[in-house]
């Protein structure tokens, strides 16, 4: 089937959406607004307005462009707030991995060995990402370990700056000593298995973050893992998996370990405040979520 949708400016767009039925007289220049954020991006905003069937593309009868607006507003606000928690989890998975890794193997260098790790194929796949970031950065610390020392590579701890969160997952799972994968995963709570889990999902959600995609009722295909004996309080319901409130769950257990005076639960119970007309259930929180042990700290 061929692409047969021509292109449509603002103001045709915006009075395709009046005649489906969109009442836009809440907000004061709808052009503009379609013209600075783009209809593509705010047509996910607007798609829990439509009727069924929503292949008819009809909006319910109370629905208005300023209640998008409000959806697109609270996602990015949420946005804004699971990238702060991913930062500072980002920096400990990051320091506990070098840090612990360097002290068993007492090599600075071993995340450039291969004998460190249990398969070559993958590592070779990895080392050849850090060459690329190795050459591509403009790190000072970089720049001047080129300057200075004879070694092909940096100390573990400089490459684990430069490269993705999702290649750092990759360097862990691959190393080879079981004892060095279970001491950095029970640093942070959890068994290797559920560590490397949730570290993909974390990094999936960074990067919906950076890339400033629609989050809020997002369902995600992956599925983590999750603790069948938790070190640490968690949830004794049964959370929705791929929804972000499993998401959120996730990073309290994280960040509840790096920042135990953290603020994390405040800011998320006055956003929800902010925003009243948000569907909570499509977004998978459960009805009882703050009397769970995990969100009870």
């Amino acid at each position: 089937m061929r692409y047969t949708k021509q292109y449509s400016s603002p103001s045709e767009l915006l009075v395709i959406l009046e005649n489906r039925g969109l009442d836009c007289s809440d907000t004061e220049n709808a052009e503009h607004i379609l013209r600075s954020i783009g209809y593509y991006r705010l047509s996910g905003y607007l798609y829990p307005f439509l009727k069924a069937p929503k292949s008819e593309h009809i909006y319910k009868s109370d629905s208005t462009l300023g209640k998008a607006l409000s959806l697109y507003e609270f996602d990015r606000e949420l946005r804004l707030l699971l990238f702060n928690q991913i930062e500072r989890i980002e920096i400990a998975v990051r320091s506990a991995i070098t840090n612990i890794a360097c002290e068993e193997t007492e090599d600075v260098f071993w995340m450039s060995k291969p004998e460190y790790f249990a398969n070559s194929d993958k590592f070779n796949k990895t080392i050849q990402l850090v060459d690329k970031e190795i050459q591509a950065s403009r790190e000072d610390f970089i720049l001047h370990f080129k300057e200075s020392y004879e070694e092909p590579y940096p100390p573990s701890w400089m490459i684990a700056e430069i490269i993705p969160l999702g290649t750092l997952t990759r360097v862990y799972e691959n190393i080879s000593s079981n004892q060095i994968r279970k001491k950095i995963a029970r640093y942070f709570g959890l068994s290797v298995p559920v560590f490397i889990s949730w570290m993909t999902i974390i990094t999936l959600t960074r990067n919906s973050c950076c890339h400033h995609a629609r989050l809020w009722n997002r369902s995600l295909s992956l599925r983590a893992l999750t603790m069948t004996r938790p070190l640490r309080p968690w949830l004794e319901d049964d959370v929705q998996q791929g929804r972000v409130f499993f998401t959120l769950c996730i990073l309290k257990h994280f960040i509840d370990i790096i920042r135990p005076d953290n603020d994390f639960k405040q800011n998320l119970l006055v956003l929800l405040e902010k925003y009243p007309m948000i569907d909570t259930q499509a977004m998978g929180f459960v009805d009882n979520w703050l009397e769970q042990p995990l969100w009870k700290c």
